[in-house]
């Protein structure tokens, strides 16, 4: 399959790029590593007329620790998150997503934290050929009105299957944007959208410049399901975190439990976090309790969609969720000695 024709725009700094978007918005797409964007564009489902390369703004990647928290600029390879101390020590899920993403060239090479996040949401109804789409009602996310994922429904119903954003709202990160007239941050569970044809609430002449990852003195985990432990997409994956209580390293003060892959969106299971908060580390009633409420809560959201099927995808929804939580309570208590 060849990529469509386009222009290849290569901006030296951040303004210039920030001057591109506000000048092109709709027609550009941003080109980072490239691995979600080019097989798009090969596939015939996007055919952007310019493309703006990010590949010389290297003010774009960078890791660093400050008062506020992790700061993590959009345009940071993989390979250095995962290689990263403090992300291992202060971010432990995201760490373990990124270990996740595709092979260990990817990793090196290609793929970015920002393009992790801001990957479109997949279907397997929709990333096909354009022969194979051809050969049917075009659906919602192909400019039609049918959705082969969810009979009947309104809107697209394509998923997020992003590991990195699943591990990051766990970890109650925010989002940097910038534009030409603006810099803004929103909280990433704040960032998406209820419709899967544009699911990021991000506008096309802004820019994703960083992640920021607050340090609360916290434990997390990222556990997924795949048909190979690399390169494949999760199926269903969850993140947690748990902070314990200053007084009494033993019981939970805060609580996130976020399961991935089962909608349009990241799934921030608010109440199934708070049923943890005052529970003891050891407490696997509660933990297994709040483990089914948050199978019963995404099992709604689920498709079939993701090329596994649907009573599957639910039915471990509760498995990883409890993993995580058993995880992500042993490492706050090896973190106390």
């Amino acid at each position: 399959m060849l990529l469509p024709r386009f222009d290849y725009l290569e901006p030296q700094n951040l303004e210039a790029a920030l001057e591109l978007l506000a000048a092109h918005r709709d027609e550009a797409k941003i080109l980072a590593g490239g691995t979600d964007l080019l097989v798009r564009m090969k596939k015939g489902l996007l055919k952007p007329k310019a493309l703006i390369s990010l590949k010389s703004l290297k003010g774009l990647s960078y890791i660093k620790e400050e008062d506020d928290g992790i700061r993590i600029g959009a345009g940071t390879c993989l390979a250095d998150i995962i290689s990263s101390k403090p992300i291992q020590e202060k971010a432990r899920a995201l760490f373990e997503a990124c270990e996740k993403i595709g092979a260990i060239t990817i990793q090196h090479h290609r793929g970015t934290i920002g393009g992790n996040i801001l990957q479109d949401n997949r279907c397997h109804h929709y990333n096909q050929s354009d022969f194979y789409r051809s050969g049917r009602q075009a659906c919602h996310k192909d400019g039609g009105k049918i959705c082969y994922a969810r009979e009947n429904a309104d809107r697209c119903n394509s998923t997020c299957q992003s590991d990195g954003a699943t591990a990051l709202m766990a970890l109650g990160a925010k989002l940097v944007l910038i534009s030409q007239e603006m810099e803004r941050t929103v909280d990433l569970d704040q960032f998406y959208t209820a419709d899967g044809i544009m699911p990021h609430a991000i506008e096309s002449h802004e820019l994703l410049k960083e992640i920021v990852i607050p340090i609360n003195n916290a434990q997390s985990n990222y556990q997924r399901l795949a048909y190979r432990s690399a390169i494949d997409y999760p199926i269903v994956c969850a993140g947690v975190l748990l902070k314990p209580v200053d007084a009494n390293k033993g019981q939970i003060e805060k609580a996130r439990i976020v399961v991935g892959a089962m909608g349009r969106a990241p799934l921030f299971l608010a109440q199934e976090s708070s049923s943890l908060e005052g529970k003891n580390l050891d407490d696997t009633e509660a933990f297994q309790k709040a483990a089914k409420k948050s199978r019963d809560n995404a099992t709604p959201f689920a498709v079939h969609n993701v090329g596994s099927t649907l009573e599957y995808r639910c039915e471990m929804v509760a498995m990883i969720v409890l993993k995580a939580l058993k995880e992500a309570a042993l490492a706050v208590k090896d973190s106390n000695g």
